[in-house]
């Protein structure tokens, strides 16, 4: 079957219904997945500070420095929030925080070797492209050297974050202090050429729209095919609550739960290279996020035992194990735990 194309997606997106793309979806996800496993994972976010320069429009968990609620974490309150993951059974520490201006290199490989040491464990899923980025400027390095240097202390893989949209248009209007969309993809190629995998996120519902998004999906299909370091695909919603795009743009609303599975379905159907696309249940509540799964998603994310940058603006939703498993089972799928790597922990 040839690849679908951009003007063929953006049909879809407009044109096709709802049901129609979530067959398509579901046909693309059953042949990837024959099995019918649905994974997730045990693990928690750790924000190891809140403190940020970037001053992004959509954002309500920033801080500057001097800031009455600004803070960085010890490395004691990090190996506690890490124990607590172990005693449930997790596996991963999802590690970013706010782009700090006074931190340098020093500080982040101490600390990656400090829990690598302590709590071999467990893997370490963090720093965003921006995080990399600046800390390579702010410690005179080169973003290889950086990634290299972190790997060697015991960094695992990087998360998406900091992607929002791939399209500068938009990243000009709600986070124009933030790496532009090649330089993101750069940072994820030097990763991939590490051999540190990544994830794909997008944030959509700002002031983007589908031309927006088929060039963040573009963008990110071709990457895959040129490294094949990508293990998942995530999309989730903007939230506008206590940000200051809304303040910016009073008629900006969450978006719908038709919108949010339009493009799930249509990411899935788009990403021929991508084996794995995240349901998110955290900006769109258990039952949406289970109904992403019958939309292309074949795992259901983390049970998110700490969550705060999302819950900062307003969403709150909350899982956990046996909460998966349940939603999961309902559907006439095999729940299964997965680590970073998605290689199967248990089934359940």
């Amino acid at each position: 079957m040839s690849r679908i194309t951009n003007k063929e997606i953006l049909d879809l997106m407009q044109n096709a219904s709802l049901k129609d793309l979530g067959v398509m979806a579901n046909k693309i996800k059953t042949q990837l997945h024959p099995q019918k496993i649905t994974t997730f994972i045990v693990d928690r976010n750790i924000n190891y500070t809140n403190i940020c320069w970037v001053d992004c429009d959509f954002c309500a968990f920033k801080r500057k420095i001097g800031e009455e609620d600004g803070y960085i974490l010890s490395f004691e309150e990090i190996d506690k929030k890490i124990e607590e993951l172990l005693e449930i059974g997790g596996t991963q520490i999802l590690f970013q925080g706010g782009v700090h201006p006074k931190l340098k290199i020093d500080y982040y490989q101490n600390l990656v070797a400090h829990i690598h040491q302590k709590y071999p464990e467990i893997t370490i899923h963090g720093f965003s492209a921006i995080e990399i980025h600046y800390i390579a400027k702010v410690s005179n390095l080169s973003i290889t050297e950086v990634l290299q240097c972190l790997k060697d202390a015991g960094l695992s893989s990087i998360p998406g974050a900091g992607a929002e949209i791939l399209s500068d248009r938009v990243r000009d209007m709600i986070a124009p202090k933030k790496l532009d969309s090649d330089e993101w993809i750069d940072v994820h190629r030097q990763a991939h050429k590490l051999d540190i995998k990544s994830t794909a996120t997008m944030m959509f519902g700002s002031v983007d729209n589908d031309e927006d998004i088929i060039e963040h999906w573009d963008r990110i299909r071709s990457l895959q095919d040129e490294t094949n370091g990508f293990r998942a695909f995530i999309l989730w919603s903007f939230q506008p609550q206590n940000t200051p795009l809304q303040a910016r743009f009073p008629n900006l609303t969450k978006a719908s739960s038709n919108r949010y599975l339009r493009l799930l379905a249509c990411s899935r159907i788009y990403l021929d290279n991508f084996k794995n696309i995240q349901s998110s249940w955290v900006t769109q509540g258990s039952h949406i996020g289970q109904l992403a799964l019958l939309f292309g998603a074949n795992d259901l994310g983390s049970t998110m035992m700490e969550e705060n940058v999302v819950s900062a603006a307003g969403a709150s939703n909350s899982m956990n194990q046996q909460e998966m498993i349940k939603l999961i089972k309902d559907i006439g799928d095999k729940p299964a735990k997965r680590n970073t790597a998605y290689e199967i922990l248990e089934y359940f």
